[in-house]
Formats: structure tokens, sequence, C-alpha cells
């Protein structure tokens, strides 16, 4: 079979990329963290953020967790302590499973067959016309994302009316900035379209954790990968927070940063694939 002549294959990050989870993911990381603290606390977007920024809180519900761990450290409560026999135990104790079952209340809703939660009103950052132009240019495109399969896929099609899209999620591969997903969906994109194993890969994402599994990835393969950094809405309210967020990406490995989505236009991942030669 004659393989594709791809100029790259662009695979893009879902929260901050696709829809705005301001008023959603995150929303519903404040409500739990409050709810497990006994009212006590509730995380500001601030909190959030800088938990993010250290690259390793994908997960919103592991996230969750740690809030809730640390604003009990805060107040003099220990985390851990050893027995005699040096088995580690836990001082503060959380229900996980429960944990999970109140922020999934929040964002899913309280009705499991139609969902009327957060994720109801997200608002979308691109338009599925975006998609139709990068795929008129032959450039495959799929998803990657650390949000639940039945979230994501809930946005794309749901949503987007994307039929059938290329998905890697939570179920299906470690957490970011593990590369492991971001390296099944290149996969099954170069697959679907015969695209040349040496194709260029662009990640599009809105984190560190993003841009260090972009890192990661150019370690495991040997081919060019990019980072494309996108700055989440609620981090373009002030000059300050945009520059100062936009800095963060690039230090963790964006090769550049936008303010949305749909400014990575064809010309730009042309330009991106000449000028980023990170191949092994």
């Amino acid at each position: 079979m004659q393989e594709s002549n791809c100029s790259a294959i662009v695979v893009f990050d879902i929260d901050g990329v696709i829809r705005d989870v301001t008023g959603s993911y995150r929303r519903a990381i404040a409500d739990t963290v409050e709810q497990f603290t006994n009212q006590a606390y509730r995380p500001e977007s601030a909190d959030i953020d800088a938990l993010k920024s250290e690259g390793i809180w994908n997960n919103d519900w592991e996230a969750s967790q740690e809030l809730i761990y640390r604003y009990f450290e805060s107040i003099g409560q220990q985390r851990v302590s050893a027995t005699p026999d040096q088995k580690v135990r836990s001082l503060i104790q959380i229900d996980y499973n429960a944990l999970v079952d109140f922020f999934q209340s929040r964002y899913r809703g309280t009705n499991s067959q139609e969902w009327n939660g957060y994720i109801c009103d997200e608002p979308l950052l691109l338009q599925l016309s975006y998609l139709e132009q990068i795929s008129a240019a032959n450039i495959p495109w799929g998803f990657f994302s650390g949000a639940p399969h039945a979230e994501a896929a809930y946005v794309l099609e749901r949503r987007l009316g994307i039929n059938s899209p290329v998905l890697i999620a939570m179920e299906d591969a470690p957490g970011k900035p593990d590369p492991t997903g971001l390296i099944t969906a290149v996969q099954q994109l170069e697959q679907l379209h015969q695209a040349n194993a040496a194709t260029p890969v662009v990640y599009v994402g809105d984190t560190v954790a993003d841009m260090y599994t972009v890192t990661q990835a150019r370690v495991k393969v040997s081919r060019t990968v990019i980072g494309v950094g996108i700055l989440p809405p609620h981090l373009q309210a002030t000059p300050e927070r945009r520059d100062d967020y936009a800095a963060k990406l690039l230090a963790a490995g964006a090769s550049v940063v936008f303010s949305n989505v749909q400014e990575l236009t064809i010309e730009e991942i042309t330009k991106l694939t000449i000028n980023n030669d990170q191949s092994l």
C-alpha cells in the first residue's frame, strides 16, 4: 500500500484546547476540595494553576485529592507516618472512591443517562470547520486526553459532531507526562492514513504536563515531535498572567504558544515542521 505524503500528524489535547473547562472541571475540583475539607477551604483558580504547573497533576481526581492533603498539612496534620514495624500509614483519611463519585456528580451531573452537570455548559474553543481545513491539507489529526473516554467523546462526537475520532483517553494509556498515549494516537493515525513513520508530530496542549509529554516522547521515538502550547481562557485575563503562563509552557518544551488553537493554521504547522528538527 502506498504511503500518504503527509507534512505532519497533529494530536490535540482536549481540555483547555478544544473546550474551556474553567467552569466545569476546575469548578468541580473546587467543589470537591471544599466538600472534603468540611467547607474549610475552597481553592482559588490560582491555587489550581500552581498545582497544575508542577506538571504531574493531569488527573483532576488526583489533583483534588492532593489539594485536600495539602490543606490538612497546612493546619498541622501529617499525611503519613511510619508504624513501629516501618509500615507507612495515612493519617489523613480520604475515601478516594467517594471523592471521585462526588466530583463526577458535579461534572457529569446526577442523571447517568442524560448528563446534567457542568460538562453541558462548556464553551467550545474551535469549530469543526477548522479540523476540516486541516484534513483538506492532508494532515491527519486525532486526540490524546487525560479525561475519561466518555467525557472526551461527549465533546468530540456530541458537541462537535466528529464521527469516530482517533481518541486515546484516560482508560487507554498511562497518565501524562507518560508519552504512551501520544505515541499510540500517532500510530493509529499512521495506520489510518498510511502516513510515513518519519512524519513529524505536533502535539497541542495547554498544560506543563502536556509539554513534558512532548519532551518524553522525543526520547521514545526517532522522529520530530513538536509541542504547541495553548493558553487556557482563564489565564488570559491579564497580560501578566498570560505572559507568565506562556513562559512556563515554553520552559516545559513548547516551541510556540498561541491564545487559541485555531491560530495553529496550516501555514504555522508547515513552519513548525520545517524549523524544528528534534528527531533522534
